[in-house]
């Protein structure tokens, strides 16, 4: 048996299920009963907002959940990031935790690696922080892969 899942929404929050992108209008609560697959608002990463090897990683597989409807397509793209993000480190706990999180999404569970990823930015920010500004990876997307959409 599935155990569910509640959830308390703010006045003006959005949440993303299944897809389908709902703002409420008052403060709310919502429980899940049943397997459903969401993105509350405060784990949402704008694309302005995916300056790093990991966030960009983030940003593309938060799109698998978002638009179930080009999953397939976005989760090619993902690997085109992971891979890229494999080679953006060297850190053997950021490595270790970047196969952790593909055996998740590649066993269905693509928010359990959200969530992973978002632990790590802390670690990244760090090591960012000390690199020169020249030796930084860049691995944004190329404007024909979003065209996915």
């Amino acid at each position: 048996m599935t155990s569910s899942i509640r959830i308390s929404l703010q006045p003006g929050e959005r949440i993303f299920i299944n897809g389908a992108a709902l703002r409420v209008d008052r403060r709310v609560s919502l429980e899940f009963l049943n397997g459903a697959t969401f993105l509350l608002e405060n784990h949402v990463l704008q694309a302005e907002d995916a300056t790093t090897p990991l966030k960009q990683l983030y940003f593309v597989l938060q799109t698998t959940l978002m638009d179930p409807a080009t999953a397939a397509q976005t989760l090619s793209l993902y690997r085109q990031f992971h891979t890229a993000s494999l080679s953006a480190f060297v850190n053997p706990a950021i490595l270790a935790e970047l196969k952790f999180i593909d055996g998740l999404v590649t066993s269905g569970k693509s928010f359990e690696a959200l969530k992973a990823l978002r632990a790590l930015f802390p670690q990244e920010s760090e090591i960012l922080e000390t690199r020169p500004a020249f030796e930084r990876p860049n691995i944004r997307p190329q404007q024909e892969a979003m065209a996915c959409k």
